[in-house]
């Protein structure tokens, strides 16, 4: 008995290795490597190259004051229809541009800015104590994770930051596990399909592209309102 016991437990083991192996080189075939755009990172996902991330030493142009008419951040706040209690992740939050705007929203809630730099996390919380906001909360991602407490999300916000995913199948698989089951995605992403976006071809993303990913990842697309000027506003939940 002793034997056959141990015999039983050698197996189960090696099937879970095995199965571990299998996991870990599926979800490294997801990627490939091969040049592309001279503004990408080589590096390509379900059939799109992703791109650099943005440096902190960009935070101006994410806070130009023209950025209201270019992209009408005021309708993206509409859109999302934000209520008082509701608790909202940002993430690739940078120095906060659409954070501090929630957080007039989500009076009784909370607004978490999540970010990979800790220069932009700073700028937050400067802003943070300069303005006396309670209700913001700056959190550091990885390229793998946004780090927050799972079924914990009303709504999840990412504007013109999925692209720059080092991994994009772990980070949305992160954010599925902090959504809550009735829980929004609230992608912005410049158009792909549109040339006249003045935006560099590798920082865009077409809805087909979109779909395709976060299907992968367990979403779902309920809508995209397109009533922006220069992005796609989509909306995804859980399938």
């Amino acid at each position: 008995m002793k034997k056959l016991a141990l015999l039983l437990l050698l197996t189960l083991a090696i099937q879970s290795s095995t199965s571990c192996m299998a996991q870990e080189a599926q979800v490294k075939s997801r990627y490939t490597y091969k040049d592309g755009d001279p503004f990408g990172t080589g590096k390509w996902y379900m059939g799109r190259e992703i791109a650099h991330v943005m440096g902190y030493q960009g935070m101006g142009w994410l806070v130009r004051p023209e950025r209201e008419q270019e992209e009408n951040t005021s309708v993206l706040l509409k859109n999302m229809d934000i209520r008082p209690e509701e608790i909202i992740a940002d993430i690739g939050a940078g120095a906060g541009y659409h954070v501090f705007k929630m957080a007039k929203l989500a009076t009784e809630g909370r607004i978490y800015a999540v970010d990979i730099q800790d220069e932009m996390l700073e700028e937050v919380r400067r802003k943070k104590s300069d303005g006396d906001v309670a209700n913001v909360e700056a959190v550091k991602g990885s390229e793998k994770n946004i780090n927050l407490p799972e079924n914990s999300l009303d709504k999840v916000l990412m504007v013109d930051v999925y692209h720059e995913f080092s991994f994009p199948d772990q980070m949305m698989a992160s954010v599925r596990r902090a959504l809550r089951p009735d829980g929004k995605v609230f992608l912005i992403e410049y158009r792909g399909e549109d040339r006249s976006v003045p935006i560099k071809e590798v920082h865009k993303m077409t809805e087909e592209q979109a779909v395709l990913e976060m299907n992968s990842a367990g979403f779902r697309l309920e809508r995209n309102l397109g009533n922006l000027p220069w992005q796609h506003c989509m909306i995804f939940v859980k399938r």
